[in-house]
């Protein structure tokens, strides 16, 4: 074990990212970040509705937008293979959608139907399309190190130069905005669509709009964090706080912080272990999770499932 496990040194794991290579730590961290926020603001909802799974399946389904932007746009432009990708997000989501509502099928199946049916159609379209020089590992793994490669000496002239980290950025304000605006019909539809319904919230529209940001979030981290490893910063922070708290606004407090504190952690253990830092930055919220799991299984701590009791307050307040 010694020799997968380098020495520990303070000085080199927790002082020298923050001086010596300020620049590449600054963009590193920052986008880690806002990815891990904006995917834990979503999160939320997916881990109350018992989706979980759609964020893997919207992950891996992007793959053949990302080929077909290629294809059409001719370049790998982020902006080009963003939209890509997000329009097939969208189109697997109304397809679950199709094939759970006309069918017997449950939305476990349709979700495993629908992902590996277009996963398998990005790595043919990546086999026969002529002069496509994608990488498969980028989008399934990231390349989080490698964004602040060519950083400015400048911390924040780096920072605010990184394409990435304005789309991140925009995309993070767009996710919080619509939390904050749609918070109340977000709370009610999470927990009873029919009664939502009867409120005049139209649970059908506030899910496919959900659908389409959760796309848009999942496609941005691309290039970031990978398809694959984004999958955990959507659960595990609100996996986490979901095992803490039966109040949905702590909930996305202690989410939110759960996913700040596991990527500086992550960063740094991957410093200590010259790993990838975005599987440490997931090595570091899956222990999170197992400290409130253990936390949460204790007798005395033991919380019975209330959310749907703050749902019906919140909807007798409104109906008044």
């Amino acid at each position: 074990m010694n020799h997968l496990i380098p020495a520990f040194d303070a000085y080199r794991v927790f002082v020298e990212p923050w001086t010596i290579n300020l620049a590449q730590t600054l963009l590193m961290t920052s986008i880690a970040l806002i990815v891990a926020l904006s995917a834990a603001l979503i999160g939320n909802y997916l881990v109350l509705r018992r989706m979980s799974m759609l964020g893997d399946a919207i992950s891996h389904s992007a793959l053949p937008g990302i080929v077909i932007a290629f294809l059409v746009s001719g370049s790998r432009d982020s902006f080009a293979l963003t939209i890509g990708a997000l329009v097939a997000g969208i189109v697997t989501t109304v397809l679950i959608e199709f094939i759970h509502r006309r069918s017997i099928v449950k939305v476990d199946a349709a979700i495993g139907i629908v992902f590996s049916m277009l996963f398998a159609l990005g790595v043919l379209l990546l086999e026969l399309a002529p002069h496509t020089d994608l990488d498969p590992d980028c989008v399934l793994f990231g390349q989080l190190e490698w964004l602040g490669v060519h950083a400015s000496s400048d911390p924040m002239k780096a920072l605010f130069a990184s394409k990435q980290f304005q789309l991140l950025l925009g995309v993070f304000i767009t996710t919080a905005a619509l939390n904050i605006t749609f918070f109340k019909e977000l709370l009610v539809t999470s927990f009873d669509p029919l009664l939502a319904g009867a409120q005049g919230f139209r649970p059908t529209f506030i899910h496919y709009a959900m659908m389409c940001m959760l796309s848009l979030v999942v496609v941005s981290a691309f290039e970031a964090v990978g398809a694959i490893l984004v999958i955990a910063m959507l659960i595990l922070p609100a996996a986490t706080a979901y095992l803490l708290t039966n109040r949905l606004r702590t909930m996305i407090t202690l989410s939110l912080t759960h996913a700040v504190i596991s990527t500086i952690g992550g960063i740094h253990l991957a410093v200590w272990l010259d790993c990838p830092a975005s599987a440490c930055m997931v090595i570091m919220g899956s222990f999170f999770f197992c400290i409130a799991w253990f936390i949460h299984t204790q007798p005395s701590q033991q919380m019975n499932d209330t959310h749907e009791e703050e749902a019906e307050t919140l909807t007798r307040s409104v109906s008044s």
